[in-house]
């Protein structure tokens, strides 16, 4: 991959493989802000800069997120009624936009290099170059899996390697974690010819709110049911459906249906017969997570050994050593496993 040939068979490096190599402006520009703004001149206030450069693309996403990870905050986070550290931003979220930039960006812009700058309030992305069609702001804020990219062969390999999905998945699952941390979605802007991803750091609800959300898990509830729940939590246990019409940005009908499927379920109730607010019934049924397709094949290791490492990921799965270590990540987020032991003796057991 990379290598072309020319009339005269004169073997010769693609655009493709000469930034997989190198490229003048193929860094990165992290900058930590004192406050909340951008200020110039004597009330200059960048805290630290670095810049993340002279590396091949491969290698510079692992150098990315291996630098900035340190100066990201972190906030405490209750878990099964303990209390964990963890990073403000959501890792996937970060880090993902941090890729996309890398893979999409305009390499015939010399001028500008890729910019992540770290306020009090948020992380910016922002990657030269604007969206190729059809992708568009508009879709990708509705979270459609829109898909095109300015840089295939790029693409591919960082693919191939495991760091990100050629599908259009990265930004719909972005939202997705971000929300389900209880933070507000991404903000997508083009700003003087980049694409800007804005990742904010204030929640949405409460820390307990969200921990009693943790309820509602397997009841395959729609996002937006989620969200009413948390709102009436909220706000003594009772909401209208003009609220969650305001909340969500639906109309009556549709507001109707999903409130009507949350009553079917015996989650909400509206206490008098012909009233207009509802409240939520405190006790939802328990219903059993499903477990993920990954840990389903894992199992029967689980069961023989007590544990798993990497490697019988890699085995079981066929995966290489970068996707069995998001395997595990991923299973551990989502609380089927947890970690054991430092380093080479690092393993996992099903968790609870």
């Amino acid at each position: 991959m990379g290598v072309c040939f020319l009339r005269r068979a004169r073997p010769c490096c693609s655009s493709a493989a000469i930034l997989l190599r190198w490229h003048q402006r193929c860094g990165i520009d992290f900058a930590i802000w004192e406050g909340t703004e951008r200020r110039t001149g004597t009330a200059f206030n960048i805290r630290k800069r670095i810049r993340i450069e002279d590396l091949p693309l491969v290698r510079l996403v692992e150098e990315a997120c291996r630098t900035i990870q340190p100066y990201l905050p972190e906030r405490q986070t209750l878990v099964d009624l303990f209390f964990e550290e963890r990073l403000v931003y959501p890792t996937f979220a970060w880090q993902e936009a941090i890729v996309n930039a890398i893979a999409h960006r305009d390499y015939a812009l010399e001028g500008i290099g890729i910019e992540v700058d770290l306020f009090d309030d948020r992380l910016e992305v922002r990657s030269p170059g604007e969206l190729v069609p059809p992708v568009t702001l508009e879709r990708l804020r509705n979270r459609e899996k829109v898909h095109a990219s300015r840089n295939p062969r790029i693409v591919r390999v960082l693919t191939d390697l495991g760091y990100m999905r050629e599908r259009g998945e990265g930004i719909p699952r972005m939202f997705e974690v971000m929300e389900r941390e209880g933070l507000h979605p991404p903000a997508l802007a083009i700003e003087g010819g980049c694409f800007v991803v804005t990742l904010g750091r204030t929640p949405i609800y409460r820390p307990q709110t969200m921990h009693w959300l943790q309820r509602y898990d397997g009841q395959g509830l729609s996002r937006n049911q989620l969200r009413l729940l948390a709102y009436a939590y909220e706000h003594g246990g009772r909401f209208t459906s003009r609220a969650y019409q305001k909340l969500v940005g639906v109309d009556i009908y549709t507001a109707s249906r999903d409130i009507k499927d949350l009553m079917r379920r015996n989650l909400v109730r509206l206490p008098r017969p012909r009233g207009r607010v509802y409240e939520i019934i405190t006790e939802p049924e328990k219903v059993p997570r499903q477990k993920p397709p990954e840990l389903l094949a894992l199992e029967p290791i689980l069961r023989e050994k007590g544990f798993i490492k990497n490697e019988d990921v890699r085995q079981v799965l066929g995966v290489n050593d970068i996707k069995a270590r998001k395997v595990v990540q991923k299973l551990v987020a989502l609380g089927w496993l947890m970690p054991k032991g430092e380093k080479r003796g690092r393993h996992y057991v099903l968790a609870g």
